[in-house]
């Protein structure tokens, strides 16, 4: 896998997994860059948008930049004016741009997975960010009671994910598990596996 900056939710994790892309100036995505490192043969592979600058051949120029996420998501494309940036290396000159490409994601994508994603209500979000708030106050007085407080949230929330897992597992194709949880269908199985207590491979 190529390296590249990524970004992710706490709830979503790798179901939705943001980065900046690259457009080439014929539409299409360049493969990832490698640079070798000695003449064995070693080098390094990366994706990283700020390496598509053309120069001494080693990668393709890009022509614009785009958010793009794992699930498929493409955002706006922001052309690159190459008149402007002329030498200046493109991590610096393009800054603005892959800022406003990651704000498109944050505030734009993710918003729309949580509100796509099935209802919570009110009363549950509201006291889970209590409890939350309340363990972050007690560490600052006393650490380890912090650490037992949210250990007891982790067994809380096995105990009741048990049975709800199970009853998902067999009222919800993967299809509509994953679009009610917001999660790639390979992510949904781990984790209804995960509550339910069962192996995700059987």
């Amino acid at each position: 896998m190529a390296e590249r900056e990524t970004w992710t939710t706490d709830e979503f994790g790798s179901s939705h997994e943001g980065s900046v892309g690259v457009l080439l100036a014929d539409g299409t995505v360049p493969g990832p860059a490698f640079f070798p490192m000695s003449s064995g043969g070693e080098g390094q592979s990366t994706s990283q948008w700020s390496v598509y600058d053309g120069f001494f051949g080693l990668t393709p120029k890009a022509h614009a930049l785009r958010a793009e996420c794992s699930c498929g998501w493409t955002g706006t494309e922001h052309p690159l004016d190459w008149e402007q940036i002329g030498e200046q290396e493109l991590r610096v000159a393009a800054r603005d741009l892959a800022e406003e490409c990651e704000t498109e994601w944050w505030d734009g994508h993710t918003i729309t997975v949580e509100k796509s994603a099935i209802a919570v209500p009110e009363e549950i979000t509201d006291l889970v960010r209590l409890v939350a708030e309340k363990i972050e106050k007690l560490a600052q007085r006393s650490p380890l009671a912090a650490v037992r407080a949210a250990r007891l949230l982790e067994v809380a929330a096995v105990r009741t994910g048990y049975w709800p897992a199970h009853d998902a597992r067999a009222k919800a194709s993967p299809e509509e598990a994953a679009a009610a949880l917001g999660l790639n269908e390979d992510d949904t199985r781990h984790l209804l596996a995960r509550f339910g207590n069962w192996s995700p491979y059987g």
